[in-house]
């Protein structure tokens, strides 16, 4: 068991390797990752549709004495994904290489990018742009105190490649008439990476009991947003800064506003027609001779 492997990649790497009833109890533990584990054996079983005994084979396929233990190593991952900035910031300065920083930062982002790109499932990034692309249904975005950039990146193009796009304020006082207004069907794409946000997940959670549905945009430790979403899209963030870095959600957005344009191209293509006129009788853009 590899010391720099998270208790989610020891799960994947695994899979091939279990018995039906254990790959399931892995698949239930990362398709709700890291909460399901969180709690109590009996829990866990139940929540999975397997035995206890199932639980702890897992867990000691996994190299761990037991499910104690295993859990133990799981909590401390926990807390290592909740640290603050400071503490982010004392780790990497810890032992750090004598090369630049451009280089080090560099190197931690396309890290990250492949990483990200490796263990995103075809399929469900597929259904997510679906989702977007679907003209039935309309879109809002939010995100939290550093991710609300990102939602707002995302309405402002999204806005040109389909109608019927919202951006949740990031004053919670608007919220509530918002939420009023969603449909069932309705799409809200949720970013939200640690320190996890306790008015994102309330919002998500909102959102799904008024019919909408969610996908999110996560990290690798996995919001407990996901237990709201019908799609979760995990990135890796980590940089050798007191911040996570925002790359390869920058990287993700992007490719799904691509996805969704791509689905939408007829749509897509008078909008962007449309909107150029507009922006030529205004005189928005600066013109060079």
């Amino acid at each position: 068991m590899a010391e720099t492997m998270t208790m989610d990649d020891q799960l994947r790497a695994a899979l091939s390797d279990l018995t039906r009833a254990e790959r399931q109890l892995a698949t239930h533990i990362l398709s709700h990752y890291p909460v399901a584990a969180l709690g109590s054996i009996t829990q866990l079983a139940k929540a999975a549709l397997v035995s206890t005994p199932t639980v702890v084979r897992l867990a000691q396929k996994l190299g761990y004495k037991g499910y104690p233990d295993f859990q133990n190593s799981l909590r401390a991952e926990v807390e290592t994904m909740l640290i603050s900035p400071l503490a982010k910031h004392d780790r990497w300065a810890g032992g750090v290489p004598d090369t630049h920083i451009l280089n080090r930062f560099a190197d931690a982002v396309v890290s990250n990018l492949q990483a990200t790109l490796g263990q995103i499932d075809h399929a469900e990034f597929d259904a997510a742009a679906a989702l977007l692309a679907d003209p039935a249904r309309r879109v809002f975005a939010m995100g939290g105190r550093i991710t609300h950039a990102m939602a707002d990146y995302f309405t402002s193009l999204m806005k040109v490649v389909r109608p019927e796009v919202t951006l949740l304020s990031d004053s919670s006082s608007t919220w509530p008439p918002t939420l009023l207004d969603m449909s069932q069907g309705d799409v809200l794409l949720v970013f939200d990476i640690r320190r996890y946000e306790n008015a994102v997940l309330q919002v998500a959670e909102m959102a799904k009991e008024q019919g909408a549905e969610i996908i999110l945009i996560t990290d690798r430790w996995v919001s407990p947003a996901a237990a709201h979403a019908r799609h979760t899209l995990c990135c890796h963030i980590e940089a050798p800064s007191a911040w996570d870095s925002n790359v390869s959600l920058m990287v993700l957005v992007e490719t799904l506003l691509a996805a969704v344009q791509g689905l939408t191209w007829e749509v897509t293509e008078s909008r962007m027609k449309r909107m150029e006129d507009l922006y030529a009788r205004t005189r928005f853009f600066r013109r060079y001779r």
